[in-house]
Formats: C-alpha cells, structure tokens, sequence
C-alpha cells in the first residue's frame, strides 16, 4: 500500500526554520563571512524593512582592542549592507549596478556593542524615501535611515546619502578619472605606517596611514590585498576605508590616548583614486566636558576634499 504525501507527513514535526545569510552579491561582498545579515521582511507601505542578522563573538577587524565590544563602525558597515540589501532586493535594482556613497553617518550606544557568550543577534529597521529606485531606474542621492537594536534595546542608528549608477554611465564617469597627481608641496612620508597602538588597532595589517614631516597629516596607505577593507576588487577606494582612514586620524591625533569612534559623520565628494596620494588631515580637535573628544578630519587628493568626517567619542589610555 502506498501513502500520499500528505499522509507521510501527518504526526511528524515541524521542521525548524533554518537561519542563513542573505545573497552576498546583494550586499556587494566576496565572502559568506563578511555578510552580516540574515533576513529581511518589508512592511506594508514598501517603504520600511525589518531586517535581521548576526555579528560573531569575535571578528579579525572589526573588534575593540581588548576584544571586549563589538567596533561601532561594525555598525556602520551593516547599514552599508543593508542599504545595497533593499536596494537590490526589495527595489529590483540589478546586481552590476555601482553604488555612490554620498554621506554615511552611525552613532552608537558604547554599551550596548559589548560581547556576549553567544554571537550577537540584531534587528535593523530600514526606512527609506518614496522616491526609492525601481528596477533599472536610476537616481540621484537618495536618502536611507537605520536604526539597530539588540535584544529590544537600541544600539545605534544612522543614515546615509547614495545614487545608483547603471554600468555604462559608471563606465563613462571612471573613463574621464584624473590620473596620478603630486606636487612639490606635498609632505615627505615616513618609510613606514604608523604602529598599531598609535592608531587605535592591535594588527600591524590593519593600520592604512603613514606618518609625514607635518603635524597632523597622514598619508593614507591601505593594503590593497586586506580580506576585509579590499573584499572585492575595485577601482578607487571604497568608503569604509575612508571611515577608518578618519577613526585612525583621530587615534593618531590622541595618540598616546585612543579615541573610541562612538559617533561618526562622513560626507564623501568624490571618488578616491588607487594611483593617487590622499592625504587625510585632522583640522580640528574639540575636548567634551564628559570625558568625550570631538576630532574633525579631511581628506584631500589633487588638491580637492574627496571627504570630511567627524569622529566622536570617549578617550581611552
């Protein structure tokens, strides 16, 4: 005798969800261990996302020098994630389409980033503007808001200023990039970056400044070959490596001290070219009465700003 379907099934239980990452070509990464984010359902109006995902115990860059608490520009990095996320998968915006980066701003309740016994679950509300892009339409400067919480409790939020560019139009902006540009002006470098202590990080890979003859400017020099800063190819460099151009800045600038980057505020104004020097410039420090200091920093290529950032936060040391 042979049983339907149906009737093997009856008495058995319910197999479990099971919890992965999203696609990680939606979120623009090469590797599944990069991806921080697990699910996403869209809310009635399709303007507002409820997305979930996960941070591990430990992380080989984003963590804080005595492994204690997540880094807040984790943080960052997710909403970056979950900007491209809705973008790509709840607006049909097809994958080889080129995100610009326009502004990106996090602030973090420091507390609430400490680590756990078990990995750190999150739930992330993205709220994005009625005039989101559709399919292939692309758009200029479209605003995103984040907002972060754990176990119910709010551990950052933020937002973020971006356009979609479709590849032939991306292929005629980057035909006409400036080459390679140095002046007499510009600062003599040292031999070698900075040390990991004087920049706020514990690896000698993950430093991306070199020190110059003049105070307060700092040659920006990444690893182009670094699995987390350069996880895919690229031909400029992307914005996270200038968030950490600007945490390292502020580090340097405090140096012995470190600055815990609590809050940051990150405009970018264009692309920042591989083939040419950036310099990154702290041009203003501004101490709180609570312990906090308040560095702003620029960075400049060919004579132009390609970004300014405030970073914000406690001083350690």
């Amino acid at each position: 005798m042979s049983l339907s379907a149906s009737e093997i099934g009856v008495g058995l239980p319910a197999l479990p969800r099971l919890t992965t990452t999203v696609p990680k070509e939606y979120v623009h990464r090469a590797s599944l261990a990069e991806v921080f984010l697990s699910g996403c359902t869209a809310q009635d109006d399709g303007l507002r996302f409820s997305l979930t995902g996960q941070w591990p115990r430990a992380h080989t860059f984003f963590n804080s020098a005595d492994g204690s608490s997540h880094d807040p520009l984790q943080a960052a990095e997710t909403f970056r994630q979950a900007g491209m996320f809705v973008t790509h998968a709840e607006h049909g915006v097809p994958l080889g389409h080129h995100f610009v980066l326009w502004s990106l701003s996090c602030h973090a309740d420091l507390e609430q980033l400490r680590i756990g016994s078990r990995p750190t679950d999150f739930e992330l509300e993205v709220t994005c503007p009625d005039t989101a892009p559709r399919g292939r339409a692309s758009a200029r400067r479209m605003g995103i808001g984040f907002a972060l919480r754990r176990d119910g409790r709010p551990v950052a939020h933020g937002n973020g200023l971006y356009s979609i560019v479709t590849p032939s139009v991306y292929a005629r902006l980057r035909a006409n990039r400036p080459g390679k540009q140095a002046t007499s002006a510009d600062p003599t470098v040292a031999a070698d970056p900075m040390p990991p202590s004087a920049v706020g990080r514990t690896s000698p890979a993950d430093v991306v400044l070199t020190p110059t003859d003049r105070p307060g400017r700092w040659l920006l020099t990444p690893d182009l070959a670094h699995p987390i800063l350069f996880d895919h190819g690229g031909d400029h460099l992307p914005g996270m490596v200038l968030l950490e151009g600007a945490r390292q800045a502020a580090c340097a600038r405090l140096a012995p001290r470190a600055l815990i980057p609590a809050s940051t505020s990150t405009t970018f104004d264009r692309y920042v070219e591989l083939d040419s020097p950036c310099w990154v410039d702290v041009t203003e420090v501004t101490p709180g009465g609570d312990g906090t200091v308040t560095v702003q920093v620029v960075g400049r290529q060919g004579g132009e700003t390609v970004f300014t950032s405030t970073v914000h936060g406690p001083v350690t040391g």
